[in-house]
């Protein structure tokens, strides 16, 4: 899509873009900061793609069996995480100022993570503002599609009712980026809330 095109609907990523998420405070609220640095640098456990797992659909209490089962001295930071979880959630800076313009102008929002819905609908979606003044959320644990599997993507697109190259994809790895581009999106890599207003913008989108 040129930039000569305004996008019709917006579709976000939510993890570092609306909610900051630092899985190692929630990891140190239960075995300390150190430990918290061991666990996510391991180089026999591979925490992003062990949460992946989750965020596609795998119950929390299988994903936690498993560690138990295969690295039981990672077990407790495992468990950790889990107790813990809220801690590991906070506010981007300035990009609820930003879906909140885009709601006010009555643009299309959607939201399009990778997150577990057993800690998405009792940890997040209460708590955060943001969300309220999105359409629809699709969460990738609840629908069994993360991110960069197509299908993810074309969920949001059915809820937005928008067809995928009328929609401008947001996410903060160029992986998940790329994945939406090549299904006919357009796409933002986001970094902060300043470039993200700025991208918009250029877009012909009322930021």
């Amino acid at each position: 899509m040129g930039l000569s095109t305004t996008p019709a609907g917006v579709v976000l990523d939510l993890g570092n873009v609306l909610i900051d998420w630092q899985p190692a405070l929630a990891i140190a609220a239960g075995v300390g900061a150190v430990e918290a640095q061991r666990f996510l640098e391991a180089e026999d456990f591979d925490f992003m793609a062990w949460n992946h797992e989750q965020d596609s659909g795998r119950p929390w209490a299988d994903g936690v069996a498993e560690v138990r089962r295969t690295h039981p001295h990672w077990a407790a930071h495992a468990d950790a995480y889990l107790e813990h979880f809220p801690a590991s959630l906070g506010e981007v800076p300035g990009t609820t100022q930003i879906v909140r313009e885009l709601h006010d102008h009555g643009v299309p929002l959607i939201g399009l993570t990778n997150w577990s819905d057993e800690l998405y609908y009792p940890y997040a979606a209460p708590r955060f503002e943001v969300l309220r003044m999105l359409d629809d959320v699709v969460v990738s644990g609840e629908v069994k599609a993360a991110k960069p599997d197509p299908r993810a993507y074309e969920i949001a697109a059915e809820r937005s009712g928008l067809p995928l190259e009328r929609l401008v994809f947001v996410d903060d790895k160029q992986l998940n980026v790329d994945a939406a581009v090549a299904l006919g999106m357009d796409g933002i890599v986001f970094t902060d809330a300043t470039a993200l207003r700025a991208d918009l913008r250029a877009r012909g989108l009322p930021v």
